[in-house]
């Protein structure tokens, strides 16, 4: 049988040491899908619940697994689910390449059921790297830039293959005029600056005595080097949410997440720094940075594209994070006085003892807080972590500390909801040898976490280590906006956005033939807990928690802290006794101070 076009997009798929697409069927790729069944299902077609989650499982694959992700839809509906997830990945420079069916050549440009312009639609995500094949002649020179471009960009690429050109008798290109060959694979590459400027950027730290480094995810590789410049220069390092799990949060110096969702030492450190380092990062909030006149500045990153953004900086150097800082760590002089960086470690061991009394208020029914607090002590190693978009991304953010061999990721640039269980699922095809934990609001897991566990049921006896637990913080609320307009707008709840259906999750886990429990009073936290990470088989802990622990900036002042308990009081009238007898109280127990009044210089601003 001679091999078709679709045919042979699977076999180069696998010359790229591409083993998995997360996809989901439909008519515009039916010679995708009969290409597969002639290849006895290699690459693996993982098979989603909707195609907006195959793209965030491709997301969540590559992300932990350092590959590029493939995900394939079929043409009109099913290409435009994709986009939410391919736009994650996009703004989390993410490599993924989708492969989406398009109709027939021959009914181009004629209304025809499910034509849609899929150049047009997809111009702005595969904005690097976007082509419709309509002769077998362009392949495989589309398909191996579609790859290469994703793995050096870091971004998003599509093939649009109209179904009558799947079917085609594929041909290559001929040594001849307009035709053009390719070749598969590429070198690692990795830039570093010039000498001279690594110079300038050496000087710059040397002459700093208050030294602050934020690390992002282009961080990750060069933990060893960063580890090194730190104790050179004394400095304390904050880290950007998409790089929480770049450096242990188990060294005392390391200030944890940064921004809204970020902690109190963070926010000192970049408050009070004289000199900053950014390290892999394009963190966007500059009021969480120093002030533009407080601090001399030096950015590292490999994108040129991305250099230079978020601060005055006066050197950007464009580099591979890991080879960069080697060439500069023999040009850096050491610190003599190291009272800066004790300041900062007394700041975070200030910093995690309120959060251990912050998980220790009560709350009704249970504190959220103290819920992702009493994993973290028992999390493996080894393990891999997600989050969703929402208050969930709070707690992930301040309460998992990072050692070991652990990862960690959610959306960040996007920050959209839904991909903390598609999420997981692409890691476990990553690693299925390691254990992952989903932390999911309520909110996210009815948008579409509930679908997502059917496609985990049908996949985990694959898994060598079957261990995926998905806890839901179930209160009840679209939590973090609620917090939002009381904070930002100083308005009440506004009960028919913001309230939701209890829904049993642990119940329906158990349906679908995983494991399950509800959680309703805290002393049976910590063993739900202990029973998931025993589990044979995945498992959902359904925590029911208190929509009323407010998720308090860094920054925070006591005006803003006054006027969102003004408005859970209007807001919350079957509550209003309670929360009028103490519920400013109630927050206040939440802030980095406790009930104390932090008399450090400077704090008030903060407090």
């Amino acid at each position: 049988m001679a091999e078709k076009v679709s045919d042979y997009i699977l076999s180069r798929l696998r010359e790229w040491g591409v083993d998995h697409v997360f996809a989901y069927a439909g008519d515009g790729i039916n010679g995708m899908l009969a290409a597969w069944g002639r290849a006895d299902n290699d690459p693996m077609f993982v098979q989603a619940r909707h195609e907006e989650m195959a793209a965030f499982e491709a997301v969540g694959y590559a992300k932990f697994s350092g590959k590029v992700g493939v995900c394939a839809a079929t043409s009109g509906p099913g290409a435009i689910h994709l986009l939410n997830g391919l736009y994650d990945a996009k703004l989390d420079h993410v490599p993924v390449v989708a492969i989406v069916g398009q109709t027939n050549r021959s009914a181009m440009g004629g209304s025809y059921q499910q034509e849609v312009d899929l150049l047009s639609l997809y111009k702005d995500v595969a904005s690097e790297y976007c082509e419709m094949v309509t002769v077998p002649q362009q392949l495989p020179n589309v398909l191996d830039r579609a790859m290469r471009i994703a793995y050096a960009r870091h971004t998003v690429t599509a093939l649009i293959i109209p179904a009558d050109v799947q079917e085609l008798e594929y041909e290559p290109p001929e040594h001849a005029f307009k035709m053009v060959p390719s070749s598969k694979g590429m070198s690692r590459f990795a830039p570093i600056p010039d000498d001279e400027d690594l110079q300038r950027a050496a000087d710059i730290l040397n002459a700093g005595e208050k030294v602050a480094i934020l690390a992002g995810q282009g961080a990750r590789g060069a933990r060893a080097q960063v580890e090194q410049v730190a104790d050179l220069l004394g400095a304390g390092v904050a880290k950007a949410l998409l790089g929480k799990d770049s450096l242990s949060d188990e060294l005392p110096y390391v200030t944890g997440s940064i921004g809204l969702l970020g902690t109190r030492p963070s926010y000192e450190l970049m408050r009070d720094c004289d000199t900053l380092l950014v390290v892999g990062s394009s963190f966007p909030y500059s009021q969480f940075l120093p002030k533009f006149d407080q601090a001399r500045a030096v950015q590292i990153d490999i994108d040129p594209s991305m250099i230079g953004l978020r601060y005055p900086f006066e050197v950007n150097l464009v580099g591979d994070a890991e080879r960069t800082l080697t060439r500069l760590l023999p040009l850096l002089r050491a610190k003599e006085n190291r009272g800066w960086r004790e300041t900062v470690e007394q700041n975070v061991a200030r910093w995690w003892e309120v959060m251990q009394r912050r998980a220790a208020v009560d709350a009704e029914p249970i504190n959220p807080e103290y819920v992702v607090h009493a994993v973290d002590r028992l999390l493996p190693q080894d393990a891999i972590l997600t989050s969703d978009s929402g208050s969930a991304a709070n707690w992930y953010a301040r309460h998992i500390r990072m050692r070991g061999q652990m990862r960690g990721s959610l959306s960040g640039t996007l920050a959209t909801m839904g991909p903390g269980v598609p999420y997981a699922i692409g890691a476990k095809f990553a690693h299925p040898d390691r254990p992952v934990i989903a932390l999911v609001g309520d909110g996210a897991m009815q948008m579409n976490g509930m679908a997502e566990l059917i496609t985990a049921a049908k996949y985990w006896e694959q898994w060598s280590d079957p261990r995926l637990i998905v806890a839901v913080l179930n209160n009840q609320d679209l939590n973090q906006v609620t917090w939002e307009m009381r904070a930002m707008e100083g308005a009440p709840q506004f009960v028919p956005s913001q309230s939701i259906p209890d829904v049993h999750y642990a119940d329906f886990a158990r349906m679908v033939g995983l494991g399950g429990v509800r959680v309703e009073k805290p002393d049976q936290v910590e063993a739900a807990w202990q029973q998931a990470l025993a589990s044979d088989r995945p498992f959902v802990i359904d925590f029911c928690t208190d929509p009323a622990v407010p998720p308090i900036p860094p920054h925070a002042t006591l005006d803003q802290i006054e006027a969102a308990a003004t408005a859970m009081i209007h807001g919350d009238p079957d509550r209003a006794g309670m929360v009028r007898q103490g519920v400013k109280a109630k927050i206040q127990e939440f802030l980095p101070g406790g009930r104390d009044r932090d008399d450090r210089p400077g704090a008030e601003e903060g407090q």
